[in-house]
């Protein structure tokens, strides 16, 4: 089993930052990809941005330049600088951990409760 736990959100003006953390704990064999994940209601969840174990990140299009996801491997963990944020950026944000447990072999994705992130003024 694996837990996930994200932390960070907060309300922010627009145009600050927040800076998002995703905890990666349990039987863990090894995880694989990570990605930070955003929903608004009645809205399907996104994908805002993803990273490999190897470090190449993908992002959405509408956070390019904005949003910077990292990682240390060391540590479980994930992370999801927010720069110049904007209303539109409101939502929660969810983080996802695609991993091995020591006992199940294949590959699961496991997912955090979410954190809120609310841009305005």
């Amino acid at each position: 089993q694996v837990q996930v736990v994200e932390s960070g959100g907060g309300l922010v003006q627009p145009g600050g930052s927040l800076r998002l953390s995703c905890a990666a704990s349990g039987s863990i064999f090894a995880i694989y990809d990570m990605g930070w994940y955003r929903q608004i209601p009645g809205k399907p969840r996104e994908l805002v941005a993803g990273v490999t174990s190897g470090g190449s990140t993908n992002y959405a299009d509408s956070v390019k330049g904005r949003f910077t996801i990292s990682r240390d491997n060391a540590k479980n963990m994930a992370y999801l600088q927010m720069n110049g944020l904007k209303p539109e950026d409101t939502a929660v944000y969810y983080c996802n951990a695609n991993a091995r447990t020591r006992s199940y072999a294949v590959i699961t994705g496991y997912w955090g409760q979410g954190t809120q992130v609310t841009v305005s003024s």
